[in-house]
């Protein structure tokens, strides 16, 4: 058991670091979902591999006749039918084993508050989570790869001391500048005279 200030890493960084195929991907994702360096790419590829090993378990647990394994398989199931992984109902282990990376980035806060138009970018959600301006189920939220869960999707929203909360604020989407008023001139009252113009010299005859 190690010390508890210094926790161990919980990703796991690629055994070739110079595939171009891989690296391609990891870059096309890191932009889609405005993630701020590849350690978050690879934390949630470490919490999908966790899963997809611990379904891998209780599949051959729950061909043996193992209890324990069936309530542990549908818990495993509830679990992930709760953080909107997985549909509530009708599911097995083989879908635990085809989800894919993108459907744990895709239930991330940070991507949920783009998505809800709370952002203009997945990048400027990322700043309104860091910086308190969001909020879930009526909570201060500051971490951009918080899992939202099923009940909790609806609730985000922006957090009400933060300044941003107000519909005026100029950072809000759909928010115009206030327009210019313009002054009028009144009916009956002609403009300024124009600026005479100089007349041409004449020719002198000869």
């Amino acid at each position: 058991m190690g010390d508890p200030k210094f926790s161990r890493a919980h990703f796991e960084r690629p055994s070739h670091p110079w595939e171009a195929e891989r690296i391609k991907t990891e870059n096309e994702l890191l932009k889609k979902y405005g993630l701020k360096n590849k350690k978050e790419l690879w934390r949630s590829q470490y919490t999908l591999r966790r899963f997809r090993q611990r379904a891998r378990e209780l599949q051959a647990l729950v061909r043996t006749g193992n209890q324990q394994a069936e309530k542990e398989r549908e818990q495993l199931l509830r679990r992930l039918g709760r953080l909107g992984l997985l549909p509530l109902e009708g599911t097995t282990l083989d879908d635990v084993l085809a989800l894919d990376v993108e459907a744990l980035l895709s239930r991330r806060l940070q991507t949920l508050t783009f998505l809800k138009g709370l952002a203009f970018t997945p990048r400027q959600a990322r700043q309104f989570i860091v910086h308190g301006h969001v909020s879930v189920e009526g909570r201060r939220v500051t971490i951009p790869g918080y899992l939202v869960n099923r009940q909790e999707e609806n609730l985000i929203v922006y957090d009400e001391r933060s300044p941003i909360a107000n519909d005026l604020h100029p950072v809000r989407q759909g928010a115009q500048p206030a327009p210019v008023p313009v002054e009028e001139e009144p009916e009956g009252e002609a403009g300024p005279a124009p600026a005479p113009q100089a007349e041409a010299p004449r020719e002198e005859r000869a």
